[in-house]
């Protein structure tokens, strides 16, 4: 019961990009001077899937996040950038195309790289407006992860809440809890999507309709 509790409280925690670096004390500085240079750039702040992500008219251009051992921006479209200063890395390979991550792991970093970071922003904001940018593959098999299927299996109403969706929004639901890496992670992403699901909430929907409007 204490480890579900304690999973539980993890998933209520960032409900602003504030109560993140709050609770990320030991990084606290450096996403602090992050999150100054993005939001220099006008782009839009939000929370997605617990961590602080920035938007042009409601695409997700950049988002940051602290580990371990390192800070990270991620740039959603990285593979369309320039990258003529070699920092960008894929931290999934043969799992993201698009996806690239850039680690710091000093505020001093940060701040010898301020113009760059800021560079490779704007670069990331001109390649949304150009249209750049790698969609998902709609014709690839739907391979739903053990956990998932465990749930399907176990829990007739979610099995049918689940089939209810396109099988673009199954595979976005798939695909979310299959990319973590760790079992803990695989864990709590099945937790945070399974109201979603119950509710009829695809996993993307409140950002695709952000980008409607």
């Amino acid at each position: 019961m204490k480890k579900a509790s304690r999973r539980s409280d993890r998933l209520k925690k960032s409900k602003t990009v504030d109560d993140y670096i709050i609770q990320k004390e030991k990084w606290a500085e450096e996403l602090s001077l992050l999150r100054t240079m993005i939001l220099n750039t006008g782009l839009e702040e939000t929370i997605k899937w617990g961590g602080p992500c920035y938007t042009f008219d409601g695409t997700m251009i950049v988002g940051m996040g602290a580990f371990k051992n390192f800070v990270s921006l991620w740039f959603y479209q990285g593979v369309f950038l320039d990258d003529y200063k070699k920092k960008l890395i894929n931290a999934q390979e043969n799992v993201t195309k698009a996806l690239r991550q850039w680690r710091f792991t000093s505020a001093a970093d940060i701040r010898t790289d301020s113009k760059i970071i800021k560079a490779y922003i704007e670069e990331s904001i001109k390649n949304e407006k150009a249209g750049k940018r790698i969609k998902p593959d709609m014709n690839k098999p739907l391979k739903i992860p053990p956990l998932l299927q465990e749930m399907i299996e176990k829990d007739t109403n979610f099995s049918n809440k689940f089939n209810s969706f396109s099988v673009a929004k199954q595979r976005e639901f798939a695909d979310y809890i299959s990319e973590a890496k760790r079992d803990d992670t695989k864990v709590k992403r099945l937790e945070k999507i399974t109201p979603m699901i119950h509710d009829g909430i695809g996993l993307h929907d409140k950002y695709k309709k952000k980008q409607r409007k």
